[in-house]
């Protein structure tokens, strides 16, 4: 087996604290394949005090030299793409073209948006004489899941570099070789000692210890809602900022006018992707009452040919589940939908025939359901769609938002105008019209028990910066010296202006 047990800390890999370990389990094989180390207290301890000493020098880097850091990050990634990628299909189960196309490319992205976003990101503006700066909130906590391990771990450590944070990761130890994988590529970018740190470990072990630590100024979590419930009373006890993303339960409106074989087939396929375990996946599926056995045909089929089997198949579409324990999880509620009297119209419980070995779900379809259900009411995060009847447009979005979550929607229809006036009215953090494309430069997160804060792009950065304002610089042009000025209120005060040599602090005039 591969041994994975050391940890990134302080610019070293370095041997755990802890002698506690865990076999990390190929899903498509049942199989342990790797091992790691579960951080322990005093693991977590020297991870937060090697980005606690590193955050003075980061903090006042220039911009120039976190968009070099961040440039040779993508290049260093790029070149472990091919490696990155076998791991998350070893590790979770993702099919081979997944892997590559989507799970490791969406990482990659961010890295590239996070160069776009720093190269033209203002950390100062002035409102009449006083100056608004934009400053590093300190030592950052990134806590990620296992479902879309690149993409959630590099949004968070793309921008928390390029605004000046320093860092300690805790993946998912369900996904540690990717991100193993991941922190190569960080240090052979030239990142400073103790700037990002990377250790292993339990969700209630090292992601409460983390949470909970008082060298730690700021907690980005990604997962479930009932575990960032936890993470956010960890971190009230010494008012850290904490950021959550969380789960979801979204709905997908297909409206009368819409090319609707195309939108159920599509949507379907949408929550079969990654064996169904995305958060933004569009397992409400809302129809006309009166099409709903034409959704249903569709969805079947839309199920029948959607290839599951092997992840190192070129042509698998689904892989296992990424453990026992969720497979466990979604046969229980598949079971619970059928109890509830759900009309089961594809797949259902057991594995697919011919898939003994491996944590394999049939993609599956029910139709007929009503919102109060188990099925359409909890996150199953597994490839099961429920399709419910709507009679009015007002009914379809009354039913979108009936519900905990707000993580995402779907909208689709011909109309523009109609599309959009829907999309208007679900609470939630990103409606999508007609499958189109986010842009990954655009705000992402959630609202209600999807979690807060966003993600991406400007607000991105914004995530890990604190807001200082320097009152009464009326007149910066001889930086360094103390000078009397005016404030608003007409008094004179005295204001030492200090010459900054860094962009990041640069008092702009």
């Amino acid at each position: 087996m591969k041994d994975y047990r050391r940890f990134y800390i302080g610019g070293q890999w370095v041997e755990p604290v802890s002698e506690e370990t865990l076999a990390v389990i190929d899903p498509s094989r049942e199989e342990p394949f790797a091992t790691i180390a579960l951080a322990n207290d005093r693991d977590v301890d020297r991870a937060v005090e090697a980005a606690h000493r590193a955050f003075e020098g980061y903090s006042s880097s220039r911009v120039s030299d976190r968009l070099e850091l961040l440039k040779n990050f993508e290049r260093e990634y790029k070149l472990r793409s091919s490696d990155i990628a076998a791991a998350i299909t070893q590790e979770m189960g993702a099919p081979v073209a997944l892997a590559m196309s989507l799970q490791v490319a969406s990482g990659l992205s961010h890295i590239q948006a996070a160069i776009s976003v720093l190269g033209s990101f203002e950390f100062s503006h002035r409102i009449e004489s006083d100056i608004v700066v934009k400053e590093p909130i300190g030592v950052c906590a990134l806590i990620t899941p296992w479902n879309w391990p690149m993409n959630q771990a590099v949004l968070k450590i793309a921008y928390a570099l390029a605004a000046g944070c320093t860092i300690v990761f805790k993946p998912s130890e369900e996904t540690p070789v990717s991100a193993a994988l991941m922190t190569e590529a960080l240090a052979a970018s030239g990142v400073p000692a103790g700037v990002f740190n990377l250790i292993n470990g339990s969700g209630p072990g090292a992601g409460s210890a983390l949470a909970a630590h008082k060298h730690v100024d700021m907690v980005s979590f990604t997962g479930s809602t009932v575990a960032g419930v936890s993470v956010a009373r960890a971190g009230a006890e010494t008012v850290k900022r904490v950021s959550l993303e969380l789960g979801g339960k979204s709905p997908n409106i297909i409206l009368e006018d819409a090319d609707f074989e195309d939108a159920v087939v599509k949507g379907a396929k949408a929550v079969f992707r990654n064996s169904g375990q995305t958060c933004l996946a569009p397992t409400r599926m809302l129809v006309p009452a009166k099409r709903m056995a034409e959704a249903a045909r569709y969805a079947r089929l839309a199920a029948d040919n959607t290839v599951v089997g092997d992840p190192l198949n070129p042509g698998t579409k689904v892989g296992p589940l990424v453990n026992a324990r969720q497979f466990d999880r979604v046969q229980q509620l598949i079971k619970r939908g059928i109890d509830e009297g759900a009309t089961l119209v594809a797949g259902g419980l057991g594995k697919p025939e011919g898939l003994d070995i491996g944590y394999f779900v049939k993609p599956t379809v029910f139709s007929d359901v009503e919102n109060s259900m188990t099925i359409a009411q909890e996150e199953i995060f597994g490839p099961v769609l429920s399709i419910i009847p709507y009679e009015t447009e007002n009914d379809a979005v009354r039913i979108a938002n009936d519900t905990p979550y707000g993580l995402a929607g779907y909208v689709w229809s011909k109309n523009a105008e109609s599309a959009y006036r829907v999309a208007k009215q679900i609470r939630a953090g990103i409606v999508v019209i007609n499958g189109a494309f986010p842009n990954n430069l655009a705000p992402f997160g959630g609202m209600k028990q999807s979690g807060n804060g966003r993600e991406q792009g400007v607000m991105g950065i914004e995530e890990y910066l604190e807001t200082k304002v320097i009152a009464g610089c009326e007149d910066l042009a001889n930086r360094g010296k103390t000078r009397s000025v005016r404030s608003r209120v007409g008094r004179k005060v005295s204001c030492q202006v200090a010459a900054q040599k860094h962009a990041a602090h640069d008092c702009r005039v």
